[in-house]
């Protein structure tokens, strides 16, 4: 290979190779149009890259228990947004709006949160309300 078309190869390859790196994954289960509302009590918060997760528990009328999983963007996004790692704990009993998935699994991704004494934490980012 010449010289001169060496450094251009390698930018190529570079790009090539970091291209999926942007697409680490998809957003395509979730129903962007749909908000749906979960209240039930918090069994985890997770707060760590590459997404903070939350875990929670919500009971219907016949006291069924649905176990949720949530998650939401990076730390440093969600410190943007107010949020902190202790904010949410075990036990709390919260109301999520979350962006719920297209097959209806108990998974989403969160619009806000209505902690017990009324304050409202907004997820931060294009998907919130």
């Amino acid at each position: 290979m010449k010289k001169e078309l060496f450094p251009g190869f390698l930018i190529a390859l570079l790009l090539f190779c970091s291209a999926p790196l942007r697409a680490h994954h998809g957003n395509a289960s979730y129903d962007y149009e749909a908000t749906k509302t979960v209240k039930g009590t918090v069994m985890e918060w997770t707060w760590s890259n590459p997404h903070c997760l939350l875990k929670l528990d919500s009971k219907d009328d016949q006291g069924n228990v649905t176990h949720w999983i949530f998650e939401t963007n990076s730390p440093v996004d969600m410190l943007h947004a107010g949020w902190t790692a202790h904010q949410l704990k075990p036990g709390d009993e919260i109301t999520v709006d979350i962006m719920p998935t297209k097959d209806a699994a108990p998974v989403g991704r969160i619009r806000r949160v209505i902690l017990a004494d009324g304050k409202v934490l907004l997820a931060g980012g294009r998907y919130t309300l």
